[in-house]
């Protein structure tokens, strides 16, 4: 690695023609991100994987030994950023991410870990920022800030405590503090909560948001004045608006259950809010969206289709992305002394880059990676992450009341809503049957329940759930539970769900769908129960058995695996379920499965 006062001289001097360039890409159309202009017959001259000139000719950096790239007119466009994501949602590690999105465009990301985090705490998220810094792309690391999320509401197998943030603010790789989820610890400026805020501001990095609440009011105003700096959460024109007029970023999230840019653009299309403001992100991608529809490039091509111009969109993933988290001086452009991230794409409106080129290397080209990835091993501890107190049964997922037989009860359930991360809490008239609540097809309730599975308490919380269109007996479970990641488990089986929980703590995590007794669905995810450790496009064959299973159970919803998954996140309204009980999200309070 050059120290910086090598790596300037030999930039001056490749760009004066002193010194030759190591690759010099001719004839593109460069999409000056930071100008808004589309600039004709661009040279780039690169050294050091850096970029030393931008302009008309770059003969003068050539020599015999330059590598020539012709870009034959075609668009010479900076890499594209994830501004906000986790690795873990698309159920591989940071190598095997890299390895399925950078082919298609994405050479920086953005990585709140806080899933890992809520398994092994600081020394999982040292796991990560380990094998981000061998990427032949740019992984930056936030530092979790909320493990547990809502403190009081949740147990998780680890916390990170403020003194712990406070140490890895210092690590190399970390850009900043992760979402901050615990939104009412905020406004109510819990110690915890002004304590890793402080010294986030102390290290002079950014501080990422997390406020789902639909309430502008004070609430909003005490978490903003506070100094959170983004937000990812919004679902509609307003949010967007109130953020950026607030002074935050406002990043609007494609994911592969999140579909939250189509309901935000109009803020910048309609009320014509400056565009500079505004991020897009992903938050969370299924790793069968990775392989089948893309990352980066895929938030782009919805961009465009919802009506944002080329050069809006693309701004709002490279330059915008960069200087928000004050990195515009190494990324987020196509300019001098930045590193050279740039992609070759014919078609702006049908974006699918021909070559990616990442630090100055080229790693992919027509869809390929072209280069080999780091090899990582993983320690044997991030292995063993599944500990039940003790084999379940049917019984462990009965729901029980004390009602008379003939007198309806009213129950509080969990609604899923389809494409977004909130929940409806509704109020559902119920006939128990010999002193239980039982499931009921015709009406779509199904059981759901968290099992404990960080220090084998044994413990079952059972609850309900509508919303998964189940029409068939069958029993899923799931150790990608948000974000305490208990093991979750719903349907109308107790007998398939006790199988598929016990399943999983027999391989050590994953997703397991069980109709009539049987596997029917199965991915394995041996790292924390989170992530495998296979290459994506065999993850996401394993990963879609599991959604044709849940189609083969009656449910119809986009990623149902991922709506499972965020069920217990007691962080986002109206209605969680935690190991704890049932949370009323909105109100932060317990409330019971079945009121009195």
């Amino acid at each position: 690695m050059k120290t910086s006062l090598e790596l300037t001289k030999k930039l001056v001097d490749v760009a004066m023609g002193r010194v030759p360039a190591d690759m010099v890409i001719r004839n593109g159309v460069w999409v000056s991100v930071q100008s808004g202009e589309f600039i004709l017959k661009t040279d780039i001259a690169i050294v050091d994987g850096h970029i030393a000139y931008v302009g008309k000719d770059a003969s003068h950096c050539v020599s015999k030994d330059t590598v020539i790239i012709n870009a034959g007119g075609k668009h010479l466009v900076p890499g594209l950023l994830d501004g906000h994501m986790h690795v873990e949602s698309g159920m591989v590690t940071v190598t095997e991410f890299v390895r399925a999105v950078a082919k298609r465009g994405t050479t920086g990301m953005f990585i709140d870990p806080h899933e890992i985090a809520n398994v092994f705490g600081l020394k999982g998220v040292k796991l990560m920022v380990d094998d981000a810094a061998e990427q032949p792309i740019h992984v930056w690391v936030q530092i979790p800030s909320c493990v547990p999320s809502a403190p009081g509401f949740e147990t998780p197998g680890a916390e990170i405590t403020p003194d712990d943030v406070a140490e890895a603010l210092h690590w190399d790789g970390i850009i900043g503090l992760g979402e901050v989820m615990d939104f009412p610890g905020v406004f109510n400026a819990s110690e915890k909560m002004m304590a890793e805020i402080a010294a986030t501001r102390d290290a002079g990095k950014i501080i990422g948001g997390h406020y789902p609440n639909l309430d502008l009011g004070r609430d909003f105003h005490g978490y903003v004045a506070a100094g959170i700096e983004d937000d990812h959460e919004g679902t509609r024109p307003e949010d967007a608006i109130a953020r950026v007029r607030q002074g935050m970023k406002a990043m609007l999230r494609y994911g592969s259950g999140w579909l939250d840019v189509e309901t935000q653009v109009d803020a910048i299309l309609k009320h014509k809010l400056d565009s500079r403001r505004f991020l897009l992100c992903t938050d969370d991608s299924h790793v069968g969206t990775l392989v089948n529809d893309g990352h980066m490039d895929r938030v782009l091509r919805h961009a465009l289709d919802v009506g944002l111009p080329p050069m809006t969109a693309l701004q709002m993933m490279t330059i915008n992305t960069a200087e928000h988290f004050g990195l515009s001086r190494e990324i987020g452009m196509i300019a001098p002394g930045r590193w050279a991230d740039i992609l070759i794409v014919d078609d702006l409106n049908d974006f699918h880059p021909e070559m990616v080129i990442a630090k100055g290397q080229v790693i992919a080209q027509n869809g390929e990676m072209t280069i080999q990835m780091p090899q990582v091993a993983y320690p044997d501890w991030a292995r063993g992450s599944v500990h039940l107190g003790h084999p379940l049964k049917a019984e462990d997922f009965a729901l029980v009341t004390e009602a008379k037989s003939g007198k309806s009860v009213t129950a509080n359930v969990i609604g899923v809503i389809e494409n977004q991360a909130p929940t409806k809490h509704l109020k559902l008239k119920i006939q128990p049957k010999d002193g239980e609540i039982h499931v009921d097809i015709e009406r779509d309730i199904a059981k759901l329940a968290l099992v404990e599975r960080h220090k084998a308490t044994g413990d079952v919380t059972v609850g309900l759930v509508s919303g998964f269109g189940f029409t068939e007996k069958c029993g899923i479970a799931s150790t990608v539970a948000h974000d305490s990641h208990h093991m979750i488990v719903t349907g109308t089986s107790e007998a398939d769900m006790a199988i598929a929980a016990n399943k999983l703590a027999e391989i050590g995590g994953g997703q397991v769908v069980v109709k009539d007794g049987e596997v029917i669905g199965l991915v394995e995810l041996e790292i924390a129960g989170l992530m495998s450790t296979e290459e994506a496009s065999i993850v996401a064959k394993k990963a879609s058995t599991v959604l044709d299973a849940f189609k083969a159970c009656g449910s119809t919803l986009n990623n149902p695996n991922m709506q499972l998954s965020l069920l217990a996140l007691v962080v986002i309204p109206e209605l969680r379920i935690s190991d704890l009980g049932l949370v009323d999200v909105t109100n932060f309070e317990f409330v019971p499965i079945i009121e009195k």
